[in-house]
């Protein structure tokens, strides 16, 4: 098995038992995942929305909107394949409760610095559950081959978006402070992560 968190900023792994429980109800897991892509592109554009001073950050969230919108048309084509229905959206716990703990505690680094660094944290988390992913469907779902390698992809696609984020933090809040901010994240991340129930989604 790889190293599941190279080149990303979280302290600690996936329990194995997640993975598990995403084989067993792989179709959930799947409608998630999409509804997951469709919120980080809306997220994307909502950076441009809530912060129109900063200029720099319009291209490269179009950018990032642009390919999680590509991500979401090409799960819903798996659904479709797979005669899943779609449904509707519901909330996202990883990601509520990670925002209230990068609002509530540590140094902080304004709103525009610790938004980046939130959408950072949620893209690296996603990278690193979808390389999880993509190693137990190559060990217990060899019928899964497509989708294993799809995973693959995917896990770099999101590993590259955190690194966007924190470099785009980096650019508008004092670099060190972003260094120490991220270290500070991770350390409220890997905490929450201990008591976060794991279930048929992605976060």
């Amino acid at each position: 098995m790889t190293d599941l968190l190279d080149g990303l900023p979280l302290l600690c792994e996936t329990p194995p038992e997640w993975g598990e429980i995403a084989i067993a109800k792989l179709d959930q897991v799947l409608v998630d995942h999409a509804w997951c892509e469709f919120k980080a592109a809306s997220a994307g554009l909502g950076m441009i929305s809530r912060f129109p001073e900063h200029h720099s950050l319009v291209r490269p969230m179009i950018a990032l909107a642009q390919e999680e919108m590509l991500h979401f048309r090409q799960v819903t084509d798996l659904l479709e394949q797979r005669g899943v229905e779609l449904g509707s959206p519901t909330a996202d716990p990883y990601v509520k409760k990670l925002r209230t703990l990068v609002c509530a505690e540590g140094s902080g680094l304004g709103g525009v610095g610790d938004q980046l660094i939130l959408n950072a944290f949620v893209e690296a988390r996603s990278s690193e559950r979808f390389r999880l992913l993509a190693e137990i469907l190559t060990e217990l779902k060899p019928d899964e081959g497509d989708l294993s390698e799809f995973y693959r992809r995917l896990a770099e696609a999101e590993w590259r978006h955190w690194e966007s984020f924190r470099d785009l933090a980096m650019t508008l809040c004092n670099p060190s402070a972003v260094i120490d901010r991220i270290e500070e994240v991770a350390r409220l991340e890997a905490r929450m992560l201990e008591s976060h129930p794991l279930e048929a989604r992605m976060h």
